[in-house]
Formats: structure tokens, C-alpha cells, sequence
């Protein structure tokens, strides 16, 4: 399979960086969310562990702070840790009202972007006359768009033309339901995906039989079975 979309492994363990997917990485996402399922304690000390495993790789790293002037201290000092951080912002602070501000500024300082938990073309239609100019990641929660019951894929697309016609920004196809995702990015001319390493893994296996993956399933189905020792 060609790869037209570039695929980025998201929340990664430390030990997980070097084991072989069977397709290349080309960046790594993360947010305080997984940084607590894996266990980190301090935020910075395991943002450092993780770039010293990126290979200077894309690496996307989240603030946490809920207003204006936290937000753009702690995108400064994650900014600092490496050339290859970009630094997520979350679309909005919790209230609901825009992190404009913290875009605008951050983006007149060069700090690369992934501008994250966007759900529809307006909140992309708000934010992108601040970032047009910029390599700005736009990070698109297709897999929770499809959880409300909504086909994310014509969303996507229309995101996709929209700022691929009017900014240089990228469009990131975030919280992939299923490894076929990763098709669906592509059909719909997104630029990057992020995927967890067990979705990841399951890519190779796109040209697999379904016949012989029919058998396969039979047969664990039997063998499960059969050692269980199950009678009927």
C-alpha cells in the first residue's frame, strides 16, 4: 500500500518506541490524558523522556492550563524543550469561549501548533484566519464525531477543502474508531493520523485473505473451545 498520509503513533509508552509496527512512524501525539494512563507524575520530566525517544520526530505535547496567560507560559516551556515539539492547544479553554488569543500570540512567536478537540468546520472557520499563514496541525476528533452518530467523513472533507484551499495548515484525523481509519484519512485527503499502536500494528494486515481469516477465526473459536473443555 502506498502511504499518501502520514502516520503518527499516539500515546506511546516509553518501552514502546523502538518495537517494529510493521509500517513507519513518522510522529508521535499525546495529551495529559495519556500521560496519566501511563503513569507519569511530573508532566515535564516525561515530556523530556519521550522527546529523547523520538528520533526528533514531530512530537505534539498539550498545555493543561484554562486561561490566557497559563496556556501561553506552558506552550513556551514546552516550545523550549525541543525543535520537534509542537505544542497542542486545545480549541477552546473550558468555558466554551476561543483560545483566539493564545493562538494569535503564539503563532506571531513562531511556536509550532497542533490545534486540538475540533469537532466541526466553524470552530475551523473561527480559528483559521490566525494560523492560515503557519504549518499549524489541525486536529480533527473524527473517531468522536462518528461516536455522536455523524459521518465524520463528510466533515472531514469538507474541513480538508477548506483549509487546504485557504491556509498551509495540515488536517489530523485524530481518535480513529478502527484501523480501516486510516484508509478513510486518506480518502478524504487528510494529512496526517494518529493511531494507537494496536490499531497501528493492525495495517498489515489490509491484504489479508478473508477466507483464510475466516478459517483462522473458526478455528480459534474451536480451540477455545475444545481447552476450556465446554459440553453441551
Amino acid at each position: 500500500m502506498d502511504n499518501k498520509i502520514d502516520l503518527y503513533a499516539d500515546g506511546l509508552k516509553l518501552d514502546e518506541f523502538n518495537k517494529d509496527c510493521g509500517i513507519e512512524i513518522d510522529g508521535y501525539t499525546f495529551n495529559p490524558s495519556l500521560f496519566k494512563k501511563n503513569g507519569a507524575t511530573d508532566y515535564l520530566d516525561y515530556s523530556k523522556k519521550i522527546l529523547s525517544q523520538s528520533n526528533n520526530k514531530p512530537v505534539s505535547l498539550e498545555v493543561f492550563a484554562d486561561e490566557e496567560a497559563g496556556m501561553i507560559k506552558q506552550a513556551k516551556i514546552l516550545n523550549s524543550l525541543a525543535e520537534n515539539v509542537y505544542v497542542k492547544i486545545p480549541i477552546t479553554f473550558t468555558n466554551k469561549q476561543f483560545t483566539s488569543k493564545v493562538l494569535y500570540e503564539l503563532a506571531n512567536e513562531n511556536i509550532k501548533l497542533n490545534i486540538t478537540a475540533i469537532f466541526t468546520i466553524e470552530q475551523i472557520n473561527k480559528i483559521l484566519p490566525l494560523v492560515k499563514e503557519t504549518d499549524s496541525i489541525l486536529s480533527i476528533f473524527a473517531g468522536r464525531i462518528f461516536d455522536c452518530g455523524v459521518n465524520a467523513t463528510e466533515i472531514m472533507k469538507s474541513i480538508n477543502t477548506k483549509v487546504h484551499n485557504d491556509s498551509k495548515c495540515r488536517t489530523l484525523w485524530a481518535s480513529p474508531r478502527m484501523t480501516y481509519d486510516y484508509i478513510n484519512a486518506m480518502e478524504t485527503k487528510t494529512d496526517i493520523i494518529t493511531m494507537q499502536i494496536e490499531q497501528i500494528k493492525k495495517i498489515k494486515m489490509f491484504e489479508k485473505n478473508l477466507d483464510d481469516y475466516s478459517l483462522e477465526t473458526i478455528k480459534i473459536f474451536y480451540e477455545d473451545a475444545k481447552s476450556s473443555g465446554f459440553k453441551i
